[in-house]
């Protein structure tokens, strides 16, 4: 297969020339957004808005750039996620809609409207066949995003508890995942306690949606019959006492977004763009974030979903690490001291975030083969 074309600019910015913003529109022109036709065409911008408390997502200065883009060229935008299937903000449309607002997603801000893809109650959902499909036959996508003619896909590149990072793939197949489709991926990983490790402090408890962990005599036990597997326990546990029973549930997750993703883009024009910034350790879906792990490093766009996830893996990857992070408190526990290390894997040690990019890349969403070109 022919190298994609992935391109690249970094954060810098010089007074009085060009800022960050400008930087954006660039990037998108030359990486060839012109060669989708937008006129009268209802454009999807996927985008995170992250959970109120977390202060690592995009800031909406960057959709108003796509949105700008877009309309400029005859199309009309909307941002849209699907809701969560945790408990949080997210989890209706309502709330969904009050949180984007409230952390600066609405018109007044990005010119274009929010809708949640999959409706008031995460049930408005489209069943969309998966070409190549291994795992999933058919997707449960929402409805709004398989309504669009055209899909950008707008993420921030951090890293994630149980796919290593997340990146366009994640954002564009877990992300358009209805709540139903997200149970999909997730249904392998039904975690397990170590009750050596835990406290019983409750973070697990509060993060569920379902009550699946119950703790009894400062101990916490997981009732299978409750738990969906989304994972998001093993991600609030801060003593590392919760730990997935099937120790392939995350390559399962990672193989079945990679299907979702290609369901919902393929037949459709499509564009990706990365930010790297603010790389935290965890999902944005976290009412938290700890701090960066890598510097603020770049934006990068192309046509191709798996390429722009390999690039902007390779990029982190390259960068030093920042001292304090969660990442060099682990490297510095395991004693790695090699110059090079996959910054994901040692922050989340249980995950393999190579798989989903294969995977990707045998069903033919795209290539892991890619030519950086740097403007």
């Amino acid at each position: 297969m022919e190298k994609a074309k992935v391109y690249f600019t970094d954060m810098r910015a010089y007074p009085g020339k060009e800022n960050l913003l400008q930087k954006l529109e660039r990037l998108m022109v030359k990486a060839g957004i012109d060669k989708i036709d937008f006129k009268n065409k209802f454009v999807a911008i996927k985008i995170h808005f992250g959970e109120p408390g977390n202060l690592a997502y995009l800031r909406p200065n960057y959709a108003k750039v796509v949105a700008d883009v877009v309309k400029a060229r005859g199309g009309k935008p909307f941002l849209t996620d699907c809701n969560t299937l945790y408990v949080g903000r997210r989890k209706n449309a309502i709330e969904h809609m009050d949180a984007a607002y409230e952390n600066g997603y609405n018109p007044f801000t990005t010119g274009c409207q929010v809708i949640i893809a999959d409706g008031l109650k995460g049930t408005d959902e489209a069943y969309v066949p998966v070409p190549n499909g291994e795992y999933v036959k058919e997707a449960k996508v929402g409805q709004a995003l398989m309504d669009a003619d055209i899909i950008i896909d707008l993420s921030h590149f951090k890293g994630h508890e149980m796919t290593g990072f997340g990146g366009a793939i994640k954002n564009i197949g877990m992300g358009g995942g209805s709540r139903a489709g997200k149970m999909e991926m997730h249904c392998d990983g039904k975690p397990s306690v170590d009750t050596d490790k835990c406290v019983g402090c409750g973070a697990c408890s509060r993060i569920c949606a379902h009550g699946a962990p119950i703790i009894t005599d400062r101990k916490c036990y997981i009732d299978p019959d409750k738990c969906l597997g989304c994972g998001r326990c093993i991600g609030a546990c801060h003593f590392d006492a919760i730990k997935p029973t099937n120790w392939n549930a995350e390559d399962l997750l990672n193989r079945r977004m990679a299907e979702y993703a290609y369901a919902i883009l393929n037949g459709r024009p499509h564009f990706h763009i990365n930010i790297i910034t603010d790389v935290s350790p965890n999902c944005d879906c976290h009412g938290e974030n700890d701090m960066p792990i890598v510097p603020n490093l770049g934006m990068v766009a192309s046509f191709d979903p798996v390429a722009v996830d390999q690039a902007s893996a390779d990029i982190v990857n390259e960068a030093p690490v920042i001292a304090g992070s969660e990442l060099a408190d682990n490297i510095l526990k395991d004693s790695i001291e090699a110059a090079k290390h996959d910054h994901f894997h040692n922050t989340h040690p249980n995950t393999n975030w190579h798989v989903c990019l294969e995977h990707a890349e045998k069903i033919g969403l795209g290539t892991c083969e890619y030519e950086l070109v740097k403007i």
